[in-house]
């Protein structure tokens, strides 16, 4: 009887922590499996190692799905004040950053620990250091094999994650059984993730290494205001790993490098007022130099004064500042990538308890499934708000 639960749950990432102790709060015997050393790893990276753990302004707006309404229900019935109530409960302190992403004061091991004691005060057991190496379905029941036994549930929980940062143990062993037990798994791609550049752009910009600018990132698609950081690979910051998760391969976004000023306007004003300026002169004023210099040179525009500069190259200067065009060769793929877009497809899942549609007693939760926050503590939210759907579903054994 040691080896049977009311349900089994799979990874201990966020996801999977809170759901645990969820369940376990209203007397289901769980059990949570991992094959990390460590629960949480994801958890104690992020944020720079505090952990930003919600957003104030946490929507179903801020997610990316093939079915936008499916996060909906989750996320109105777990909210950020939720997940804040539960954090001051048990007295990490906290602040706002930007943008109402919401930081521990001082480590991200304080969540961790709190979801661990969670799970320890309601009697969930949590597992680690166990590889599974098979699951089936047999009357009525999962049975888990693993290097450390034999375990039996009438429920399991997926969550494992997806594909992004692989040295923390990352698989695709959510997406395997998805795919066993008759789901469709939509196709993955790494997302919140830095761009690389085509060979001579990387020539141009790799020495711009360190250098940020406020800038708006922007497709047919979205926009994201925030900061742009420049790499010896390509760009990366904010803004960038917005944009990533609404770009695809070949294409173009553009970059408006002063979103703050009417450069034309500017660019007039000055002419009219300072001619003998020289239009690089202006763009130092508005840059770092080692910017202006090297966007100067790429652009090829003349060292002239700004008496000499035409109305055709002033506007020419002012559509390059306002909409760069960016044209990555890639990305840096999922060795840096914070999430995986795409994976289990939301159409066979219950948006109410994150059940399976095909499969009785089987769930979906956090990254696993194909619903992708943006930066900023949204996929965080997402998992405790996936997790609180699904445990509120699951029963006990009569």
């Amino acid at each position: 009887m040691s080896n049977n639960y009311d349900v089994i749950i799979i990874g201990a990432g966020a996801a999977g922590l809170q759901c645990a102790w969820q369940a376990a709060a209203r007397g289901l015997r769980v059990l949570l499996l991992d094959h990390a050393k460590q629960a949480g790893k994801k958890i104690l990276i992020s944020g720079g190692g505090r952990c930003n753990f919600t957003n104030l302004y946490a929507s179903p707006e801020n997610y990316l799905s093939e079915n936008p309404h499916f996060c909906k229900s989750a996320l109105s019935r777990y909210t950020q004040w939720d997940f804040i109530a539960l954090i001051e409960k048990h007295g990490i302190a906290y602040h706002e950053k930007t943008l109402g992403q919401l930081f521990c004061d001082d480590s991200a091991k304080l969540v961790v620990r709190m979801l661990l004691d969670e799970c320890a005060q309601h009697g969930a057991k949590v597992q680690l250091r166990t590889e599974i190496t098979n699951v089936e379905w047999h009357d009525a029941s999962y049975t888990l094999s693993t290097s450390q036994g034999e375990y039996h549930a009438p429920q399991l929980v997926i969550a494992c994650g997806g594909l992004s940062m692989p040295k923390l143990g990352a698989t695709p062993l959510g997406y395997q059984l998805a795919e066993q037990f008759g789901h469709t798994v939509l196709p993955v791609r790494a997302g919140l993730v830095p761009f690389t550049l085509h060979d001579r752009d990387k020539a141009a910009y790799s020495e711009l290494s360190g250098l940020a600018l406020d800038v708006t990132a922007e497709n047919d698609r979205a926009s994201f205001k925030e900061a742009m950081l420049f790499t010896h690979r390509g760009l990366s910051g904010p803004a960038m790993l917005q944009i990533s998760s609404y770009w695809l391969p070949g294409e173009t976004f553009t970059v408006d490098l002063l979103p703050q000023l009417d450069s034309l306007a500017e660019l007039r004003r000055l002419r009219s007022e300072r001619p003998k300026l020289g239009l690089r002169s202006v763009l130092q004023q508005w840059f770092p130099k080692r910017f202006a210099h090297t966007l100067a040179e790429q652009q090829q525009w003349p060292d002239n004064n700004l008496a000499d500069c035409s109305n055709a190259l002033l506007e020419t200067v002012a559509t390059t500042l306002h909409a760069w065009p960016v044209k990555p060769n890639g990305t840096e793929g999922y060795r840096t990538a914070e999430v995986t877009l795409g994976g289990v497809d939301t159409n066979q899942l219950s948006s109410k308890t994150m059940a399976s549609k095909q499969q009785p007693g089987l769930y979906f939760i956090g990254e696993v499934v194909d619903v992708t926050g943006w930066l900023g503590g949204y996929n965080f939210q997402w998992a405790w708000a996936s997790a609180n759907a699904c445990a509120e579903a699951l029963t006990p054994t009569t």
